[in-house]
């Protein structure tokens, strides 16, 4: 019996600088636009990522305030994270996004889910929730807004 695949990620070319996705990925008042999953409500404005060990602050859709601590980080190319509710641990879940120039004024976008360091048996149907389909649609969506700029 195989154990159930805990990374799920999507990947499309968007026709837009990375400098520009990347803008939109990195300013979490901007998230909310772009979210396939439908799970954030908002963030305040000013928190825009520019390093590891950053930490910005979402309210989802449920009301939650989730605090989420930049664990890996490079301009323009790279940004993951690990969300926790305000003043807990991370809850083992990671966020990351990708971009890597893929000719004139388009980018290769990967965007990951990995719940790998999830180990709380109560939040798994949460995490399993999280598909290709969500990523992908977060995808469609920075596309349409970043081809738009």
């Amino acid at each position: 019996m195989s154990e159930e695949p805990r990374i799920v990620s999507a990947a499309r070319e968007v026709a837009a600088d990375a400098a520009a996705i990347f803008e939109l990925i990195a300013d979490p008042a901007r998230q909310p636009e772009w979210d396939g999953n439908d799970n954030l409500a908002e963030a305040d404005i000013g928190q825009r990522v520019r390093a590891v060990g950053d930490v910005f602050v979402m309210h989802n859709v449920s009301g939650k305030v989730i605090e989420n601590r930049v664990v890996e980080f490079e301009e323009g190319r790279l940004i993951a994270w690990l969300p926790a509710i305000q003043g807990e641990p991370p809850m083992g879940q990671l966020w990351r996004w990708e971009l890597e120039p893929a000719g004139e004024g388009r980018t290769l976008v990967r965007h990951t889910y990995d719940w790998t360091g999830l180990h709380d048996p109560e939040r798994f149907e949460r995490a399993r929730s999280f598909t290709v389909e969500g990523l992908s649609r977060s995808i469609e969506r920075l596309a349409v807004i970043a081809e738009a700029l």
